[in-house]
């Protein structure tokens, strides 16, 4: 055996370990990017440029890996259901990223059917599209976008996606850098208008941890994904106030474990072991490491 399959398998075996401790029969990730090669590999140029959005710390991507190899991985670790989270920068890029998508999950059977969109004319007819497609969970990026959520040309869709029960993971807080649109203000006008609309706010909302918490204490549908939260590397430039954690535990049942998998700095077990020793239990592992998602999805 060669030392990449030593180093892949141990790190496996750590993971599994990890879940079968807390009597899990597996993992649920909400936040894992799968998208056409050459847009990923534009994400990629992207982070290996970005150490200023981080105070200069270095952005490796530890997954940088041909696609059947980082399909294979998540299957070794153990996830039993995973995201395709794609989103667009600009108009006429979500219904081809979404034509893709719905390929990927065709070809991929542990992925849940993922979609985006945009505001544009014409989003709330692809939006259907996708919904009467399969799509089981949409990603919205505010800061790649650069557009406000609560934009009007986004409503119709809202209102669908609210409708159909589809969630939406959605990275709305302004970490690692600041958009004209991140932050709390735009997200909350959102669910005013759409009560009901199944937002995940993506990386617990960093930095803005407290007023995204807040924001799911006001509205019951709305949750968080824990993508790259807690972990050293971001504890470093973001860190979770501890003062917090009274209330990210009382909101146990609306956390999901997201990892940004494969475009992170470091091991994918390293963020299941910063969950570990916030010390909010195995019952509050046990929810946020799959059984919140699987709820959610439908997944038992």
């Amino acid at each position: 055996m060669n030392d990449h399959r030593m180093v892949v398998g141990g790190e496996a075996g750590e993971v599994r370990r990890f879940w079968r401790r807390l009597g899990l029969p597996g993992l649920v990730d909400v936040h894992t990017h799968f998208m056409p090669e050459r847009v990923l590999h534009k994400v990629w140029d992207y982070f290996d440029a970005q150490g200023t959005l981080t105070g200069g710390l270095e952005w490796p991507i530890t997954y940088r890996k041909e696609e059947a190899e980082r399909t294979a991985l998540l299957r070794e670790f153990g996830v039993q259901a995973f995201t395709a989270m794609l989103y667009p920068h600009k108009p006429g890029m979500a219904r081809w990223l979404n034509g893709w998508a719905a390929d990927f999950a065709g070809r991929t059977p542990s992925c849940l059917h993922t979609a985006t969109l945009y505001p544009e004319p014409g989003v709330g007819s692809y939006v259907r599209e996708a919904v009467e497609a399969g799509a089981r969970v949409f990603k919205a990026h505010v800061q790649v976008g650069a557009y406000d959520p609560a934009d009007e040309l986004l409503r119709p869709a809202w209102g669908l996606l609210a409708e159909a029960g589809i969630p939406v993971v959605i990275h709305c807080g302004s970490g690692p850098a600041p958009g004209a649109h991140t932050g709390p203000g735009p997200v909350a006008r959102v669910m005013a208008r759409h009560p009901g609309l199944r937002l995940i706010v993506a990386h617990l909302g960093m930095p803005e941890y407290e007023d995204f918490l807040r924001l799911a204490e006001r509205y019951g549908e709305v949750r968080l994904d824990t993508t790259m939260a807690f972990t050293d590397f971001t504890e470093g430039f973001m860190p979770f106030p501890r003062r917090l954690l009274p209330l990210l535990a009382a909101l146990g049942d609306r956390v999901l474990l997201g990892s940004d998998f494969p475009n992170i700095p470091y091991p994918y077990v390293h963020q299941l072991h910063a969950l570990e020793r916030l010390g909010l239990g195995d019952d509050w592992l046990r929810a946020v490491c799959r059984d919140n998602a699987a709820r959610l999805f439908g997944l038992d």
